[in-house]
């Protein structure tokens, strides 16, 4: 499975917000965009020409990086979107927010998408009562997402847990904390979705 190994802070600095990739760290005084707010390399801190296609670029750069996937199966997502009925750019967050790895981790049983991505390989996450290992599995309204029995003693899931508290939970998930599940009550609307991307402006790359 392919996925980004370089330094995360490095990849919230390249877009000068946080893409929240590091779990408690993104909420310290430790945060890469709080302690040198200007992009990586030697040329950082010279300001960038914005043309139009800079903007679209750095808001499709945005999105990819804060769900952890690369180029082709980003633009696999966006081929599928557009396929699909209604508004290309918000199908196409609907499809990324279904992901299993993203569910883990709106649940709060992760504490950033990277370790959810690994809790979910690790075998430790279950679908319907299901062993499922592939991160970007799509859920469906009405399936249950639990955590095996195993995992449930594991001291990263109870650091999560615990870290999570500060987040709240989508609505169109539903959490008990007790049992540690949640259930998927619909897939999410475009105001349920709290990230700051210009999702026009990735299909306007796209399609030209």
């Amino acid at each position: 499975m392919a996925r980004y190994t370089g330094a995360d802070c490095r990849l919230c600095r390249r877009e000068g917000v946080k893409l929240f990739l590091k779990g408690d760290r993104c909420y310290s005084d430790k945060c890469g965009v709080e302690r040198r707010p200007f992009p990586p390399g030697q040329a950082g801190k010279k300001r960038p020409r914005d043309s139009e296609y800079r903007v679209q670029l750095r808001e499709k750069q945005k999105a990819k990086r804060s769900y952890g996937i690369l180029e082709k199966q980003f633009r696999n997502y966006y081929e599928l979107a557009s396929r699909q009925q209604g508004i290309t750019g918000e199908n196409l967050l609907r499809l990324l927010e279904s992901r299993l790895d993203n569910v883990v981790y709106r649940l709060g049983f992760a504490a950033s998408r990277d370790e959810a991505r690994q809790t979910v390989r690790h075998n430790h996450i279950l679908v319907n009562g299901k062993r499922v290992n592939i991160p970007s599995y799509r859920v469906r309204p009405g399936d249950l997402v639990s955590l095996a029995p195993k995992a449930r003693d594991l001291v990263v899931v109870k650091a999560a847990i615990i870290s999570s508290a500060r987040v709240e939970v989508p609505g169109w998930l539903q959490v008990d904390v007790e049992k540690l599940q949640g259930t998927v009550l619909s897939l999410p609307q475009r105001d349920q979705i709290d990230l700051a991307v210009r999702e026009q402006l990735i299909i306007e790359l796209y399609s030209k």
